[in-house]
This record gives C-alpha cells, structure tokens and sequence, in this order.
C-alpha cells in the first residue's frame, strides 16, 4: 500500500506530517521555495521551487508522477489541481476544497452566501478608496486581512481613521501570492475562539477532535489548549456548521475549522484544509491519536474510528527574537526539562527573523489548562534562540 506523496509546503505542520507519513510506511516528497525546510529534513526527497509558477508546478508533478498531492501552504497555483485531479491525481483533502480554503473570498462567500452560515459582516478591497467606503460600512473597529496569507502575516485592526493606510499597506505587504485584494471584517467582541479539528474519512465517518481554545496576536496564534471548555450546545452548533461546510467542499482530511463564540452565538471565522497550527497542543499526547496521524490515516484510507481525549494539554510558541541566515542554536534547554509533564519541538527552520516561529513547547497531565498554558508558557521562556 506504499504511496508516493507530494507534498506542498514543507514547514512544521508538513514535518510533523511527514513523520506521521512514514510511520504509514509512505514515500514523501517535500516542496517549498527555500532549502533546508522542516519537512525536507526528514523525508525521502525534496524539490525546491516557486510553486506559484505553474509550469514548474506542472514539472515535478509529471517527474515524480505522485498518487497524492498535499498542500500545506496557500502560496500555490492551486487552479493547476483541477487538472491534476482529471489526471488521476488524488488532491488533499479535494482540488475544490483547496482553492476555496486557500483564497478567503471563496471561503467566506461559501460559508456566508451559499451555505447561510453565520460570519462577522465583511467587505473586499482592491484599493485604498475601496478600504476607506468599507471600513465607513463595517464600522470601527474592524479587522483587515490579505485574502491569502497565514500565521497572521498582513492582519491588522483598524481602531482609528488613520489606521486605514498603514492597515492597507500592511495587508498587501504581506499577502501570499500575486493576489492584491484584502477582506475587511466586522470586529466581533468574542468571548473566546475555537478550532475545531474535524476529521472528513472516505467510509462517511466525520469525527470532531475536542475543542481547541487558543489566544492571538496580530492574527498568530501564541498559546492553544485542548480541551476548551465550552457549552455543549454551542459545540455542537460548530460541529454541525464544520460538517456543513467540509461536505460542501469534500474530500477526505483533517480540517481546522475556526470560530468566534460570543454569549450564545457562534461565527464561523476560517477553515484550513489541513492540519492547524493550534492543533499542535495534540503532540503533547491530549488525543489517542495526534492531527498529524489523523491526517495521514485519512488521506490513506485507513479508518478511525472514535478520537478519545488522553489529558489536558496546552501549547505555547517559541518565537525568534532577530534574523539569523544560518541555521540558529536554542539554549535553556536544560532549563526547559526540569518543568515536570512538559516537552518541547524544534522545527529545524535553517534561518530566523523577527517573531518567526521556530519551535513550540508543550505542557500536559490532569491539571486544569490554565495551570498547563502556565507551565508552557514557562517552558518557551526558558529556551531561547541564538545567532
């Protein structure tokens, strides 16, 4: 049952994959645009391009001929997978799926428009003046964001009229891709956000991981814990609008499907067609099985049948303080250790610059999360990131 996989993206999430992969006893090949990615570190092979350029994206997928193709990052010409998926190719979790994840117009009028799912009000942008004629309809304050990007990059909030430039020229800096347009959102006054992981399997079988709390800034997650304690019937609410929205797309996967809770209602936020980056507090054991296994055994076919909570766990990032152009040193691992029921993964990023994430710490047991967000927390102090 040896597959040959294509992998696009190839950062911390696709490494944790790849591992998962392997233990699968599959065959992966790691693509980004840069040398030396996580994933690349541990797979059988690698190809460095600009997966933005069709026909390079055309090249390595007629040179290595994969049975599946898995993107990791939005920054691909995904409207090549149609074709490849005509081809015989299977795309994770689907070609549909992964253009409209990628691009959050096509996501947010599916969910808004097609599917009457309840979202913060929002506008589009392809200029200044159309920014300012949004931001005077969404109201201040309200949240700007690239249509494709992640980690945050080119999310800001708008607080006062002379935000508005420094918010347009923040979102266009940091899209991913050629895309010059960026939503503009209502600023919903949440009481907390979820991700809920959501596992789509080819027997039919949808299965909700428990709910991931988590915190950020600037639109990065900095800490994420799992469970989140939430009123069960504003999780079931989330669970009926994640498998609303991932049956509409299809395909088979884990899917962090975000959301806004405030009182007793529920806003679907955004949807990833992979594995979260919140979704890392699962390394700490919190899950019988971890995003990345759950992942990878979707993708194969291979069934799961229930997801069973282990222990509490919590997750907190482990940022670079500057850039570095050559692969950095951590200390304080020594430090680290001696915090009982905790651990800590570096990525292996081979360079760093300001606020990058290059590793996480984790925390875990039958303590209530709060103590645990505190004892990972304590652990990312610890270590830090040298030149």
């Amino acid at each position: 049952m040896r597959k040959k996989i294509l992998l696009l993206g190839s950062g911390e999430l696709g490494k944790e994959l790849v591992i998962a992969l392997q233990r699968l006893g599959q065959y992966i090949i790691a693509v980004d645009n840069y040398k030396n990615a996580p994933a690349m570190q541990v797979s059988q092979e690698f190809e460095v391009i600009d997966m933005l350029d069709g026909k390079e994206l055309d090249r390595i997928v007629a040179k290595h001929k994969p049975d599946y193709i898995v993107p990791e990052v939005e920054s691909i010409r995904t409207e090549r997978f149609y074709d490849y998926e005509t081809q015989g190719t299977i795309i994770i979790p689907s070609a549909k799926a992964v253009n409209f994840t990628m691009n959050r117009k096509a996501i947010r009028d599916l969910a808004a428009k097609e599917l009457g799912v309840k979202t913060a009000k929002y506008k589009y942008a392809t200029s200044l003046k159309q920014l300012q004629d949004a931001v005077k309809k969404i109201g201040i304050p309200c949240v700007v964001k690239p249509l494709m990007s992640s980690s945050g990059k080119g999310q800001s909030t708008i607080k006062t009229k002379e935000d508005i430039l420094k918010a347009w020229n923040y979102a266009i800096t940091g899209s991913r891709g050629d895309l010059q347009e960026i939503i503009i959102e209502e600023f919903i006054q949440f009481d907390y956000e979820i991700t809920l992981l959501t596992l789509t399997q080819n027997n039919g079988n949808t299965l909700y991981c428990p709910p991931i709390g988590h915190r950020q800034e600037s639109g990065d997650y900095q800490e994420s814990w799992q469970p989140k304690d939430m009123d069960n019937s504003i999780l079931m609410k989330a669970q009926k609008i994640a498998s609303i929205v991932t049956n509409s797309l299809g395909g088979n996967g884990i899917w962090g499907v975000e959301f806004f809770v405030k009182k007793n209602e529920i806003y679907f936020s955004e949807l990833s067609p992979r594995p979260h980056d919140t979704g890392m507090v699962t390394l700490a054991g919190t899950q019988n099985f971890s995003e990345f296994e759950l992942h990878a055994r979707a993708i194969l076919g291979i069934p799961v049948n229930e997801i069973t909570l282990m222990k509490n766990g919590a997750s907190a990032v482990i940022l670079a303080n500057k850039k570095n152009d050559f692969f950095p040193t951590f200390t304080g691992l020594e430090d680290a250790v001696k915090i009982k029921n905790t651990d800590f993964k570096i990525f292996g990023k081979p360079t760093t610059h300001l606020n990058r994430r290059m590793a996480v710490s984790l925390a875990y047991g039958d303590e209530k999360v709060e103590i645990l967000i505190n004892k990972a927390k304590k652990v990312a102090n610890a270590i830090k990131i040298d030149g």
